[in-house]
This record gives structure tokens, C-alpha cells and sequence, in this order.
């Protein structure tokens, strides 16, 4: 049984929120943003996750992972672009959490200024999310199990699964952005602490990009 050409939809779900509550860079990145900058600045970042899982949905829809699959070459640059910006984020945390240790006895208010990595936050986030071939692997290989090929419009199920993943999206980064804020509050006077927090995140975005850079199309 489908609904309006979706099967086994609760499976589905739960697939979803599991694959949404694993880490990774889009997660890491808005969390990083909403500790430093705030809940506004936050929500910035998510909606340039948004936007770029919604082009990537529909780069799936028109079929990029078989252009990619054909394309051998195509997907090395793609991927080798992707995983040097995510290795240059990584770089420059680091080296913003070195400074800062460095600078313990400076006053508080230079510890405030915005790191240039999260300087612009929705453009940052968006490069993340597109600068990722897997993902696009990944979405039409899980999408197509939940897709009746018999369906007259394939587009809705489409459609529906796209829809839900996205909900499931903006409750867990609302979650982080708000779980971010109260870490800003709770370390702001603590720089040691915020400065080796920034240097492990700068080391899992370095990890991101190697993991990338060795990623392959099978």
C-alpha cells in the first residue's frame, strides 16, 4: 500500500531522522555559528543549509548523481573543491583558537569579534551544503527505495519525502542554534574553554574534508 505513491512512508521517517541526527558539516557549521554569533546570525546559516539541500533535492530529481557517475572527472573536481573548503574552514578555526589562547589576558571584547569563517554565515552554509557530490549520491539512492515507479506523478512522492526530510531538518538545526546560544552565554568569559572548542571543531572540519577528498562513486 502507497501514500499518493510513497511506500512503507513510517520507515522512511525513521530513516530520515537518523540520517539528519548524524553529525556532519552542515550541523557542525550552524551550531559553530549560533555559539559565536548568536541566534540570529544562526538561523542565517540554516536557511543556507536549506537552500542548498533544496538544490541539491532537485539536482537528484534531474538525475546529477548519474551525470556525476558518467562524469568521472567532473566528480573529482567537485569533490576535491568541496573537501579543500571544508580542510581552509577547519585551517581557520584552528588558527582563530590558537589567537585566542594566546590572548588570554587581552580584554573581553576582542574575544567577541566574528571569526572571518563565520563572518557570512548563509553564504558559508550554502557553499558547505553544495560542495558535497556524496550527498547527491546519497539522496537518490535512499529516495528511489521509497518511490512507487508506478506512480502516474512521480513528482509527488518526490515531493513528499523532500518535505519531510526538510521538516525534520529545521527542527534539528532549531535545536542546535538554540543549544549554541546557551553555550555562547555559559563560556563567553571563558576562553580557554571557547578556544579549545573552536580548535575541535576546526580538527572535525579538517576531518570532513579528508573524509571527502578520499570519497569515490561506489
Amino acid at each position: 500500500m502507497t501514500f499518493y505513491g510513497v511506500t512503507d512512508l513510517w520507515t522512511y521517517v525513521i530513516g530520515a531522522i537518523g540520517i539528519i541526527l548524524l553529525p556532519g558539516p552542515n550541523s557542525l557549521f550552524v551550531l559553530s555559528v549560533a555559539t559565536a554569533r548568536g541566534v540570529k546570525a544562526g538561523y542565517q546559516s540554516a536557511c543556507g543549509v536549506f537552500v542548498g539541500d533544496t538544490v541539491l533535492l532537485v539536482l537528484t530529481a534531474l538525475g546529477a548523481a548519474g551525470l556525476l557517475r558518467s562524469n568521472p572527472a567532473l566528480f573529482m573536481v567537485v569533490k576535491y573543491a568541496g573537501a579543500a573548503y571544508l580542510s581552509w574552514l577547519g585551517l581557520t578555526l584552528v588558527r582563530s583558537s590558537i589567537k585566542k589562547w594566546r590572548g588570554t589576558d587581552e580584554p573581553v571584547q576582542q574575544a567577541a569579534e566574528t571569526p572571518v569563517n563565520l563572518a557570512h554565515p548563509f553564504k558559508r552554509a550554502l557553499v558547505i551544503s553544495l560542495l558535497n557530490p556524496k550527498a547527491i549520491l546519497f539522496l537518490l539512492s535512499f529516495f528511489v527505495q521509497f518511490i512507487d515507479p508506478s506512480y502516474a506523478t512521480p513528482a509527488i512522492p518526490f515531493l513528499i519525502l523532500s518535505a519531510i526530510v526538510m521538516a525534520f531538518s529545521a527542527l534539528y538545526l532549531s535545536a542546535l542554534i538554540f543549544a549554541g546560544a546557551r553555550l555562547a552565554q555559559t563560556f563567553r568569559e571563558r576562553r580557554r574553554v571557547t578556544s579549545s572548542l573552536s580548535s575541535a571543531v576546526g580538527g572535525l572540519f579538517l576531518w570532513f574534508g579528508a573524509k571527502l577528498a578520499t570519497a569515490s562513486l561506489n
